[in-house]
């Protein structure tokens, strides 16, 4: 379903397309995760509205290093970034619901023919399609609201520049390392010949600056981690005490990656309409991974998914990286 969100007439255009799944998705998810005998939850299903406006204030958190990081990273690097790209980029960002960063791509970028933000959250993503539209008049801007690990159609886009991939936060962290390489062969695919992406990657370090980093004082990300219970409350009519479960955050440096879950306080039964759902005290649902890489690990997983790794930069103490990946040309 594609919906209209401009009533005047602009150079550029503004579209929302809505490819989101119904909340009997979440249903089904929610149920077959709890369910298991290792009881998980789709890290997905954080981005409701609550869920991103809560993901808005961890990227506030003097904990949180990766997202000022990354800002100061591409505003050093976006005009040799621009320099690459050429005139009339098309530019896709996956996880587009803060365009922020995407808005700094923007500025540096040779008249940018379309801006193509896709996420999940719905209203947020809205709210930043208008934005960038209004800041950009010229620019067609055309939303889409889909989970981007999974088939959608993308939007005919003006223009013949280069297609540019964003896909910033180390959003890329959240699939495992065999994910990740599916998922980047994918857009290398989906790019075509003649194109680039830039990624977000989150360095390996110390558990003692990564740990908190997942983990505030303030505990919002605590409240993040529960939205999903929360939101199956609100959604799904479920009775999930969020009192009786805790937020856990644990770097395996073997493993590299952060692992997040929900720890019952106690034992409890929950219901979801009619299922009724056990937990033991102390038992886990496992809420998101986060992964960690070296420039090099990363670099060989974008060469066995079908990039060139063209150029990487990073901060000053090598806290996170900006990787500009192209694929072959035609």
């Amino acid at each position: 379903m594609m919906l209209e969100l401009t009533c005047e007439a602009r150079p550029g255009r503004l579209e929302f397309h809505d490819f989101s799944p119904a909340k009997e998705d979440f249903r089904a998810a929610l149920l077959a995760g709890l369910t298991a005998e290792a009881k998980a939850i789709p890290c997905r299903f954080l981005y409701d509205a609550h869920g991103s406006a809560l993901f808005d204030r961890i990227c506030e958190l003097p904990e949180y290093y990766p997202t000022r990081t990354e800002l100061g990273i591409l505003r050093a690097v976006a005009p040799l970034i621009a320099a690459r790209v050429g005139p009339g980029a098309r530019m896709i960002e996956l996880g587009g619901v803060n365009s922020l960063k995407a808005r700094i791509l923007l500025d540096a970028l040779d008249w940018p023919a379309a801006y193509i933000p896709v996420d999940i959250s719905r209203e947020h993503l809205r709210a930043s399609a208008q934005a960038v539209h209004a800041e950009h008049p010229g620019l067609s801007v055309l939303a889409v609201c889909a989970y981007y690990t999974q088939p959608f159609a993308l939007p005919d886009a003006p223009g013949d520049g280069m297609r540019l991939g964003f896909f910033p936060g180390s959003t890329i962290g959240n699939l495992g390392p065999d994910e990740a390489a599916a998922f980047l062969a994918s857009w290398a695919q989906r790019l075509g010949p003649g194109a680039a992406m830039v990624v977000g990657v989150d360095l390996q370090k110390d558990a003692a600056i990564l740990e908190p980093a997942y983990d505030d004082a303030a505990g919002v990300t605590a409240a993040f981690s529960k939205n999903l219970l929360a939101r199956a409350n609100r959604d799904l009519g479920a009775d999930f005490d969020l009192d009786a479960f805790a937020h856990r955050a644990r770097y395996d440096a073997g493993r590299g990656r952060i692992e997040i879950h929900l720890r019952s306080l106690r034992a409890q039964t929950a219901r979801v309409g009619e299922a009724a759902i056990d937990f033991l005290e102390g038992e886990c649902v496992h809420v998101e991974d986060s992964c960690k890489y070296t420039l090099d690990g990363f670099r060989a997983l974008a060469r066995a998914a079908g990039f060139r790794p063209a150029a990487v930069w990073t901060d000053p103490a090598q806290l996170f990286s900006v990787h500009y990946l192209e694929t072959a040309e035609a």
